[in-house]
């Protein structure tokens, strides 16, 4: 019998990555719901492989010029998020990939949890901001969880049964992004396109500027902590420029483990996938020469400022957490737009978080996805305000 798969966010890169893995092994899976903003016409092409017939596409123009496509077509289209309680009626998806990139993915990931078995998320923002939300309906549901971002799923991966009191510290890698080695007197005149060339990654352009920034880190980091219901002081960046090495736990035993595995967010999404076989994915040989580089370096942080606050951050969940990545999206998208300097974007951050009209939500826990959109949107606004 196949097994039921849906894909929330099917035409990003992670999303892709996973349509692609499935491609190969249609005999197994059959996909049950995809989802887009607005690229309908690589959306159209997968609905055709795997004759899909329930679709989400959320942009209204895209909504309008893909049903006008599959008019004739007996396939199920919607326009919005609610549409999944009308899709789904019990819990029959075996798996499913929440890739949809900002606080967009947040309400469809709460929305399809108690529908599926197992879910694989790669959305930053949803475990970030709304993990206790996200945790309390896996309880609820008794929904198996699994991270997809390479770090996370490595830690993960290395943890196995073991459990975190057992934990000393866990070390989270960095690439060091575009500018590890660029002078610090140029970087005010970093433009766009020199922050989107990652030097080992291809990734969209939000999370491109945000290893630029090294703010990618800081959020896993906030990441790890609530997944693995860990404290900020057993956690830390080291810089590994190789991005071979994706997570380091050092155990209260005395015991080591690391993981390693090829600048390839397939094999993540592969074995999320694929958790309880043995199926094999197609990789590179053991590199023994980046084994004997693997150049471990501590974080500059004059280089990267925004790893500072990390210190300043306390272990309860908050919507302070939310205020963090809503200001950092709103001045990545300005730093992009080419409103603000590369430099900016760190300045006004830090500038905001020590703002104390921010400052009391260190104390005021989310209680409901309402709560977290409506701040996101006054953040955004008054950032925009501020860079004006």
């Amino acid at each position: 019998m196949k097994k039921k798969v849906v894909i929330l966010g099917s035409t990003g890169s992670i999303g892709k990555s996973l349509f692609s893995i499935l491609k190969n092994d249609k005999d197994n899976f059959e996909i049950y719901l995809l989802t887009a903003n607005s690229n309908y016409k690589e959306l159209l092409k997968q609905v055709k492989i795997f004759k899909v017939k329930n679709i989400i596409i959320t942009n209204k123009l895209a909504f309008i010029k893909i049903q006008k496509i599959l008019i004739n077509e007996k396939i199920n289209i919607y326009n919005d998020f609610n549409s999944i309680n009308k899709i789904f009626q019990k819990k029959e998806i075996d798996y499913v990939m929440s890739a949809i990139s900002g606080f967009n993915g947040l309400k469809p990931t709460l929305s399809i949890i108690k529908f599926c078995k197992k879910i694989a998320i790669a959305n930053k923002e949803s475990i970030i901001c709304g993990w206790s939300l996200i945790k309390k309906s896996l309880k609820y549901n008794k929904t198996q969880f699994i991270p997809v971002d390479s770090e996370h799923f490595s830690i993960w991966s290395l943890l196995e049964n073991l459990k975190n009191n057992s934990i000393e510290k866990v070390y989270i890698t960095a690439s060091g992004g575009p500018f590890r080695k660029y002078p610090l007197s140029k970087f005010k005149s970093i433009t766009p396109t020199m922050a989107l060339k990652h030097p080992n990654w291809s990734m969209g352009k939000k999370i491109s500027i945000d290893s630029a920034t090294m703010m990618n880190k800081v959020f896993e980091i906030i990441e790890a902590k609530k997944i693995f219901n860990l404290s900020y002081n057993q956690l830390e960046i080291i810089v590994h420029p190789h991005s071979y090495l994706h997570a380091i736990i050092k155990f209260n035993n005395g015991l080591t483990k690391l993981l390693i595995h090829d600048t390839n967010m397939k094999i993540p999404i592969f074995n999320s996938l694929y958790s309880d076989s043995y199926k094999k994915i197609k990789s590179e040989k053991l590199s023994l020469k980046k084994l004997n580089n693997l150049n471990l370096e501590k974080i500059d942080k004059k280089r990267f400022p925004l790893v500072e606050f990390l210190d300043k951050l306390k272990n309860n969940n908050s919507l302070f957490e939310t205020v963090i990545v809503a200001a950092n999206d709103c001045l990545v998208k300005l730093f992009l737009e080419k409103k603000i300097k590369f430099t900016d974007i760190s300045r006004i951050l830090l500038k905001t978080l020590n703002m104390t009209e921010f400052k009391k939500y260190k104390k005021i826990a989310p209680k409901n996805i309402n709560q977290i959109t409506k701040l996101s949107n006054y953040v955004s606004l008054k950032i925009n305000n501020m860079s004006v």
